[in-house]
């Protein structure tokens, strides 16, 4: 029997189980589908199964995305070891006694046990945001990437923190060889093979090994690409990459990742990336096209749009119960709460927000809800940390796990079986296991599908539209050749004066001249974007599909569908 939660805490100027926007009946409000939101809502559907039956109970999660992502698998994604499909597990089929509610949540008011949020819909309703009230409110917006205003950054670089980013990031590898083994120029080319990567935590070391190791095999498909022309360089700002492994472990992954030829440079921060040249404090500049940011990680805006107590870092302060704290009937775990470390020997310490601990904290936290909906006592959240693995690539590793060491291949193995075991529900874990049995019978995979990211351009092309530009890969805008700005600096094929004209040849800011459409030899037809009141005939390699090859190029780059 659930006893009313709202009981204690009555919104000013109503009863109890008559909060407005909400039933009679206690409606526990779950902001984020992310790791601690989604395993939080399955127990409590579990928990609370006999409740949500009788209709004494419901269940609302509210996510940005239909499912949930395991991050740890993201670098493996994109090496291709495993299909992206399956590092996501959808919100739908796992909680079918929670209603899902596509959206994202804009503010919180827990003075009145009301929160605000948007919808897929919302724009197009001209609506603005959608209040909803609850009687128990779980905050697990999670993290998003933390960036410093480093210039070019916004621009150029690209994250690693979702499914889509990692897609695109193996796509935009692959696509810089194909562009690399076409060219003829060697500035472009070197540009194209050199990969920079910010941050030398567990996603910038193991995206990077990882991406090295598919691209390094990738080269034997490539008649003019060797392995030695391939340059990778980790930038980090301390002294120390992988600091959860320990140092002795830290400092023999620096050395097995030098041994692959991978520049890793600590002390040096990332200074600009303007123009696509990767300017580091040390002093040297070094043209790419391509510059992985991550570097940190920092709590969702959300958290600063509600009424609840926040720490120095913008985490929602919360007590070992998982309750935040000084507030009644809100709770949070993982990267947005600062959950007090009761096993730490230095008083006011806060668990790290990392998978390890939200693994545990969400079995806890639906047990403390439920307890607090029948009146019962909660539990203290205590979890001692046993240490880390982590994946430097195919078959290498580092490993500090309850005070023992481990490198290479025993390393590489506990750090899948660690995380298999982590992965939610049988049916991902079950099809991991058997893309991995395959990945070690058959060759891996290096196709690019590059059209992903345009999948409307050969139609629009065939219609006889201009292909709308993917504004979403503008940081892959190639640098300008010096053959493409004589080009851009020949006279127009048509007349079509306008103000964008006027902007200087070469240009990359926005509103600048697009290109129209231009010939090829050999039969392809081309046609690019041109941005609003572009001039004819000045041509831009930002977008454009050729016809009958099966290629559209984003950002300049070929984006093959083989």
């Amino acid at each position: 029997m659930v006893k009313a939660a709202h009981s204690r805490d009555t919104t000013p100027g109503t009863t109890s189980g008559t909060i407005p926007g909400t039933p009679s009946r206690t409606r526990i409000l779950v902001a984020g589908g992310g790791y601690v939101g989604m395993y939080t809502a399955i127990r409590l559907q579990q928990q609370l199964r006999r409740e949500l039956e009788r209709g004494e109970v419901e269940i609302v999660v509210v996510s940005p995305a239909p499912y949930m992502t395991y991050q740890p698998f993201l670098p493996e994604a994109a090496a291709g070891s495993i299909s992206p499909r399956h590092v996501v597990v959808p919100l739908r089929r796992v909680l079918y006694r929670c209603k899902i509610v596509i959206g994202e949540v804009r503010s919180v008011d827990h003075a009145k046990r009301t929160a605000a949020f948007t919808t897929l819909a919302s724009e197009e309703e001209g609506a603005g945001a959608v209040p909803i009230g609850y009687h128990e409110l779980v905050l697990a917006p999670g993290s998003i990437s933390r960036t410093l205003p480093v210039p070019g950054l916004a621009e150029y670089a690209i994250g690693f923190k979702t499914v889509e980013e990692a897609i695109g990031l193996r796509n935009h590898v692959i696509e810089q060889m194909d562009i690399a083994s076409s060219t003829r120029e060697p500035a472009l080319r070197d540009a194209a093979l050199t990969f920079v990567v910010v941050g030398g935590g567990y996603a910038g070391v193991e995206a990077l090994a990882e991406l090295e190791d598919m691209a390094r095999y990738a080269t034997r498909y490539y008649h003019n690409i060797k392995p030695a022309d391939l340059k990778w360089i980790l930038v980090e700002a301390s002294d120390r990459i992988l600091p959860e492994v320990g140092e002795a472990m830290g400092t023999y992954a620096i050395r097995e990742l030098r041994a692959r030829n991978i520049d890793v440079r600590l002390g040096t921060r990332l200074d600009s990336c303007e123009n696509r040249v990767a300017a580091l404090s040390d002093g040297s500049r070094m043209p790419t096209r391509t510059v992985v940011w991550t570097a940190g990680v920092k709590p969702a805006p959300v958290l600063a749009a509600t009424d609840l107590p926040l720490n120095e870092h913008g985490r929602l302060r919360c007590t070992a119960e998982l309750t935040v704290e000084g507030v009644g009937h809100a709770w949070s775990a993982g990267d947005a709460a600062a959950v007090p470390d009761v096993t730490a020997e230095e008083p006011g310490t806060v668990c790290a927000p990392n998978a390890q601990h939200a693994v545990r904290q969400t079995k806890v936290l639906a047990e403390n809800i439920v307890a607090s909906l029948r009146g019962q006592p909660l539990k203290t959240y205590a979890h001692k940390y046993v240490g880390s693995v982590a994946s430097l690539g195919l078959h290498k590793g580092v490993a500090h796990v309850y005070g023992r060491k481990l490198k290479g291949y025993p390393a590489w193995l506990m750090h899948r079986a660690y995380h298999l075991s982590r992965m939610p529900t049988f049916n991902r874990k079950a099809r991991i296991l058997a893309e991995w049995t395959l990945a070690g019978l058959f060759k891996r995979e290096i196709v690019s599908l590059g059209s992903l990211e345009h999948p409307r351009a050969e139609f629009e092309l065939a219609a006889g539209a201009v292909p709308s530009r993917p504004l979403a890969r503008r940081h892959e805008d190639p640098p300008m050749s010096e053959r493409e700005r004589r080009r851009r600096q020949a006279p127009p094929t048509r007349p079509g004066p306008s103000a964008a004209s006027a902007a200087a040849p070469g240009s990359d800011a926005p509103g600048e001249p697009r290109a129209a459409h231009r010939g090829r030899s050999g039969g392809e037809r081309t046609r690019t974007d041109p941005d609003p009141g572009a001039e004819p005939g000045t041509a831009d390699p930002a977008v454009s599909v050729v016809g009958h090859t099966g290629r559209v190029t984003i950002g300049g780059h070929a984006a093959s569908a083989e």
